[in-house]
């Protein structure tokens, strides 16, 4: 049984970018690219009329922040379409921004990874099933500048949790930790609720605790 495939729209004021990665989703035929556009409002518009899947845009059209703003008014207005936000800088305020009003649905990745057809769809399947997806270049980019968690939340882990917090950052799941860290993946789960519980991540709507945690761990005071 062939899949149906996810209902896109593209936004980036650049219309060789937009155009290209309309041709690179739809080649598989996994994806199908209902409109392009460009300029933030357009893309709401096109939302509004098309309701899709997913949006992938550009986290400048012209301005810094366009993009995060259309982003969290999309996700505000219609809850199931998820969007990838794709900015050419691994900036934390970009990302801090963008995921400040729940983290559900939204994915932040470099464009340089764009070509990587399998790491853009890997994104569009999470954001459409409701869940986040962070360009691990952009968390390493952030951990190697230095960037730590606050001293007071760092004093409540055990340094077993902090190994295991970084690896999370590093963007690896349950089983990539516990082969990097020689851990069972049980004894992953525990020390993952515990860091959850010590960060004071609780269950709650819109807000999806690992990468919360993650968002703890690249929220530096110290540069």
């Amino acid at each position: 049984m062939t899949s149906t495939p996810l209902r896109e729209i593209i936004a980036d004021d650049h219309y060789l970018l937009r155009e290209g990665l309309r041709a690179l989703l739809t080649d598989g035929g996994q994806v199908e690219v209902c409109e392009t556009v460009g300029t933030a409002p357009d893309l709401i518009a096109a939302v509004d009329r098309r309701l899709p899947d997913a949006v992938i845009t550009d986290i400048r059209m012209p301005d810094d922040t366009e993009g995060i703003e259309a982003a969290q008014l999309i996700r505000a207005q219609h809850p199931h379409v998820g969007v990838i936000v794709l900015s050419q800088h691994a900036d934390g305020s970009y990302a801090d921004a963008l995921l400040a009003n729940g983290t559900d649905g939204l994915a932040y990745l470099l464009k340089e990874r764009v070509g990587d057809v399998a790491e853009l769809m890997r994104a569009l399947t999470e954001v459409c099933a409701g869940r986040t997806a962070l360009d691990t270049r952009i968390v390493d980019a952030l951990i190697a500048r230095g960037r730590t968690l606050t001293p007071s939340k760092l004093d409540g882990l055990t340094d077993r949790e902090r190994d295991v917090l970084l690896q999370m950052a590093r963007g690896l799941d349950n089983t990539g930790i516990a082969e990097t860290l020689c851990l069972s993946e049980s004894a992953v789960e525990k020390h993952i609720s515990s860091i959850f519980a010590k960060l004071g991540h609780n269950e709650q709507p819109n807000t999806h605790r690992r990468v919360a945690a993650v968002l703890d761990y690249l929220s530096a005071t110290s540069r």
